[in-house]
C-alpha cells in the first residue's frame, strides 16, 4: 500500500488542475503563455498519475477498472468482479 501522504499529495493534484481546467483551456486558446506559466504546475492535468483505488499503487494500473494488477487478480479470483473469470483452455 502506497503512504497515506502519496495517496493525498495525488488527490491535491486532481482538485488542482479541475479548478483551473477552465482557465487554462481559455488561456491556451488566446495564446497567452506569460500567464499560463504564472499559474501553478500541479495545476496541468499532465503532471496526474493513475493510481489504484484501493491500495494507491501507481505501477499495473489497468484503466477499465481503476485498480492495479495485483488487486484485480486477487478480487477476480474471489469472485468479486462481475464478468471475470480465469482463462483455461
Amino acid at each position: 500500500m502506497a503512504r497515506k501522504a502519496v495517496i493525498a499529495r495525488e488527490r491535491k493534484r486532481e482538485k488542482m488542475v479541475a479548478k483551473y481546467a477552465e482557465l487554462r483551456a481559455k488561456l491556451k486558446a488566446e495564446g497567452n503563455w506569460d500567464e499560463l506559466d504564472k499559474l501553478p504546475r500541479n495545476g496541468s492535468k499532465v503532471r496526474l498519475h493513475n493510481r489504484c483505488q484501493l491500495t494507491g499503487r501507481p505501477k499495473g494500473y489497468m484503466r477499465k477498472f481503476g485498480i492495479n494488477r495485483y488487486t484485480f487478480r486477487e478480487m477476480a479470483l474471489n469472485g468479486k468482479i462481475p464478468g471475470v473469470t480465469k482463462a483455461s483452455w
